[in-house]
């Protein structure tokens, strides 16, 4: 693992560098977009209210300039708009309107600044019969067809945050807000990016509902081939309790899977027909079974069966793969994943964040651009 990088929060080398944000405190989605933005050079401002918990050793927290404000003061408020005049994205994650009613809305800023592009992160979105609606994850996935579809046959099992708050939430943000800065170096203008849990999860199902258009998906769970129902893709306990995970799907791959775990059988050569997949699917439980997973991971970890072993966050970062690129790294004694993605020239860097106040950093950001 590597050594988080000292308090240099410049972000001279990141892609980034010269980016200006500033990100209203919130939690989940907002903060690990602005997170990433910041371990890619973004200088990013962080806006809490005053006496607000604060935990600098926390992952999302990292890379942030954290300054403490009050919205209900008016003099507060004139310094945040001077803040926002020179800004190159705001971020923000309350409900709809909430903005608006502190003086803070698209209007008002895009009036003092044209060219800001102003995120906004809420799991609804911004309009709709459900948007002031309180909500978390696993509601915003619900309504798309994704947690449907994810689970063993008896019910729908919540894949965590994963799918919601953060592929289809926090990583359309970043997307989005990244289109509309370069668009705005372009045009001179900003626009509002609406970015919606449920709208990102529906996305992320495009795969599926292709699929499902050409006949190649069931709806129900472990009846698909990627949803648990071929013996071929899945997860599979092991002699020691511990699990592993196959991917066999071409056929090539499928032939070494037969082979290195001595199936003989000659049913296993319905690889592809749906009505064979649960009788096959226990034989080969039974087979994984005879070996623990260390066994298992010496028998076929880096060939070709399509295969890893199922592991624990701290099991992640000791394996040798996960060491060898550096994916996790320590930070107040605090492990964590390290930033991603790389770039040649230009690395992203976790940061230390810095406590300012505003009035220091609007004298570092005074002046227009």
């Amino acid at each position: 693992m590597v050594a988080i990088s000292g308090s240099n929060t410049t972000g001279a080398n990141g892609p980034l560098a010269g980016v200006r944000v500033v990100e209203f405190a919130g939690i989940g989605p907002g903060p690990f977009a602005c997170m990433m933005l910041a371990d890619m050079g973004a200088e990013v401002v962080t806006l809490d209210r005053v006496g607000a918990p604060r935990n600098l050793k926390g992952v999302a927290s990292r890379g942030r300039k954290w300054v403490h404000v009050d919205l209900k003061n008016e003099k507060s408020r004139d310094e945040i708009i001077a803040l926002l005049s020179t800004a190159d994205v705001l971020i923000e994650g309350f409900r709809p309107g909430v903005m608006e009613r502190v003086g803070l809305g698209p209007d008002v800023i895009l009036g003092r600044n044209p060219r800001l592009v102003y995120g906004r992160m809420t799991g609804w979105g911004q309009h709709g019969p459900l948007a002031n609606a309180a909500g978390h994850d696993i509601n915003y996935i619900s309504i798309t067809g994704a947690l449907a579809a994810i689970g063993p046959r008896e019910r729908p099992i919540p894949p965590l945050n994963l799918v919601g708050d953060f592929g289809g939430g926090a990583l359309y943000l970043v997307v989005g807000v990244l289109a509309a800065v370069i668009e705005a170096k372009k045009s001179g203008k900003g626009q509002v990016v609406d970015a919606a849990m449920c709208d990102g999860a529906a996305s992320l199902m495009t795969m599926f509902f292709d699929m499902k258009a050409t006949g190649n998906w069931v709806e129900g769970r472990e009846k698909n081939m990627l949803d648990g129902g071929a013996h071929f893709y899945g997860v599979f306990e092991c002699a020691c309790g511990n699990f592993i995970s196959i991917g066999s799907i071409e056929p090539q791959f499928y032939a070494i899977l037969r082979q290195q775990a001595a199936l003989l059988d000659a049913e296993f050569d319905a690889q592809m027909d749906p009505r064979a997949w649960p009788k096959l699917k226990q034989k080969l439980a039974a087979v994984f079974k005879s070996k623990t997973r260390e066994e298992w991971c010496k028998v076929m970890e880096g060939s070709d069966v399509c295969f890893a072993p199922v592991l624990t966050m701290t099991e992640a970062s000791r394996h040798e793969h996960m060491v060898s690129r550096e994916v996790f790294l320590t930070r107040h004694g605090v492990l964590q994943p390290a930033p991603a993605p790389r770039f040649s020239r230009t690395p992203s860097m976790a940061r230390e964040p810095e406590e300012l106040s505003l009035a220091e950093i609007l004298g570092s950001w005074k002046g227009e651009r």
